[in-house]
């Protein structure tokens, strides 16, 4: 069995999901079906300017099992134009966006590459440079918001017996580059169930919510939303309010979701469980791609910083 992704975003406000659930299926765009089988579009975040929406989100392709980012532009919900935003020699994932002082960051998941690192747009949807490295660990789809006058990151990190999948780490900051400083009770939370970071922080009520994913029975199953009820560097309680299934969003896609995104606009991905005779002969060609360093480097380095 194999994880199949798929991508799409509608129109609402993603605090509406608080009040009324996911979007209708009716009113969810799909990113364009890919090419081939055994790829995968995922982890979708996006931003709107000037009436055009771009989409940022993981491809992946399990003959390298190395993912990049691409982007996709839409005027409406027409697709106008797509590429590829970020690619480096380690996979990346989970291009989170964020807004300082009118400038655009990505901060993609690279852990395979050691480190966490902070890239700033050059040129808008397609140049991205490194500027920072804001944790010199395998931060796993690292999460950051300003909140109640400090940066925030909310973060998994890799190990044995499913640990990228059951613990919550949190570090914090006075400016976006830093210096971060990790949180005293760290991992805060620690379960299967709504621990890994799955999304954007936002404000309901008042009070900051945080998409998580729930992987109890398996990777990326649902989506938790926790309400965050203290937050400081030395303290951390949150409750989960809400899980959120995939249900009937798309046909074929109702044994997963795992990021929920956005701000005025809600993204989300769905996955569907899939089985076929030609898995094993992908395998075999990854396997022989690494054989023959075919994919770059076998460990890849965190990129420099200018």
């Amino acid at each position: 069995m194999y994880d199949d992704w798929r991508a799409g975003f509608a129109r609402r406000p993603l605090a509406a999901v608080m009040e009324a659930g996911l979007p209708h299926p009716d009113d969810i765009v799909w990113l364009p079906p890919l090419p081939r089988s055994f790829q995968y579009v995922a982890d979708p975040f996006g931003i709107e300017r000037d009436g055009v929406l771009t989409v940022f989100a993981e491809f992946y392709d399990y003959r390298t099992r190395c993912g990049d980012i691409r982007y996709y532009q839409y005027e409406g919900d027409r697709l106008t134009g797509q590429g590829v935003a970020l690619a480096e020699p380690f996979h990346l994932s989970y291009p989170a966006l964020i807004e300082d002082d009118g400038r655009l960051f990505m901060l993609p998941e690279g852990h395979k590459s050691g480190a966490l690192t902070l890239y700033e747009c050059e040129r808008f949807p397609d140049r991205w440079r490194p500027c920072a490295r804001l944790l010199d660990l395998p931060a796993i789809d690292a999460t950051v918001t300003r909140h109640d006058g400090r940066w925030w990151m909310f973060y998994a990190l890799p190990g044995p017996n499913d640990r990228s999948m059951r613990e919550l780490h949190i570090a914090w900051a006075d400016s976006l580059t830093g210096p971060w400083r990790q949180h005293e009770n760290n991992p805060v939370r620690s379960n299967l169930a709504d621990s890994r970071p799955g999304g954007t922080p936002f404000v309901h009520k008042g009070l900051l919510h945080l998409p998580v994913q729930d992987c109890d029975g398996g990777y990326g199953r649902a989506i938790h939303l926790l309400r965050i009820n203290d937050l400081t560097p030395t303290t951390f309680a949150a409750t989960p309010v809400r899980r959120l299934a995939p249900g009937g969003l798309a046909e074929g896609f109702m044994d997963g979701l795992h990021t929920l995104s956005g701000g005025p606009l809600t993204f989300l991905d769905v996955k569907g469980l899939r089985s076929s005779r030609r898995e094993a002969l992908i395998t075999r060609i990854y396997k022989l791609r690494r054989l023959f360093r075919l994919d770059g480097p076998r460990r890849p380095q965190p990129p420099r910083i200018a």
